[in-house]
């Protein structure tokens, strides 16, 4: 199931995706609208709206997106750096969160901004020392972010808060898909586009640590809420992002997350 969260009317609510559509639009698809939440049990309403009339936000709005760096070896490598000897997260605040069609405001305190096109995990549930068989059961679903990087910031700066953290460094969507295995998510193609031109392409086979590893690495430290996102690494091919462009990150089996790069006002 897609599940998405948006408003219509002035009222926030989620909603199923139902329907097909040609890639990269919503000519066709209708949602319809659950009663309660998704990370609880919901039914839907029969009440149904078409996609194209209402605005998608942020699937979720998580506590806390962590986010692991270097989780692909030619990532790595393509900015100099040594393949870690063992997962390291950074956190990515509430605030960094936007959704499909939102705006990445370009931050004043950088000139040299990156897309990194990344499959993220959504917890479902309460949860804290997951032992590796059970993290099956803590996820909720998948969906596509970009961890917008000032990459002059982070070459300076010995922590990423800034570089990684600021306002609009977070596009997740276009919605969460429910029922993809944690086998099937551990090789899907991941792809980024700037203003139609492919900059990434991999697959999260490539991963150095697996989706289930990461979640038992930081759920040793933290307790995961539901909503809570897991971002697991990018692929090579991260690359600058000017004003104007539109960057899209596409997901075998998930979707299509676009955004515009705009100045920040």
């Amino acid at each position: 199931m897609r599940i998405a969260r948006f408003s219509i009317d002035g009222n926030v609510a989620f909603g199923a995706v139902e329907g097909d559509s040609p890639p990269g639009t919503t000519e066709g698809l209708v949602l319809d609208i659950i009663k309660g939440i998704p990370f609880a049990d919901f039914e839907l309403s029969g009440t149904k709206v078409p996609l194209n009339k209402v605005r998608l936000l942020p699937p979720v709005l998580p506590n806390k997106v962590i986010a692991f760096g270097r989780n692909y070896a030619e990532h790595a490598k393509e900015l100099g750096n040594e393949v870690p000897d063992a997962p390291f997260a950074f956190f990515k605040p509430s605030t960094s969160v936007i959704g499909p069609g939102d705006e990445i405001q370009y931050p004043g305190f950088s000139e040299e901004l990156h897309h990194e096109a990344e499959l993220a995990v959504v917890i479902g549930r309460m949860c804290r020392e997951v032992p590796r068989e059970r993290v099956k059961d803590v996820v909720f679903g998948y969906t596509a972010a970009n961890d917008v990087t000032a990459r002059d910031v982070q070459k300076r700066e010995k922590q990423w808060a800034r570089a990684k953290g600021f306002d609009t460094s977070c596009p997740l969507g276009p919605w969460v898909e429910t029922d993809l295995s944690l086998d099937r998510a551990s090789d899907l193609t991941i792809q980024c586009t700037v203003n139609g031109t492919q900059r990434q392409l991999g697959r999260t086979s490539d991963m150095i640590t697996s989706i289930e590893d990461l979640i038992v690495n930081i759920s040793e430290a933290m307790t995961l809420l539901p909503g809570d996102v897991i971002l697991t690494g990018t692929p090579e091919g991260v690359g600058p992002l000017n004003v104007g462009d539109e960057v899209a990150v596409t997901i075998e089996g998930i979707g299509t997350l676009t955004n515009k790069v705009v100045k920040r006002g």
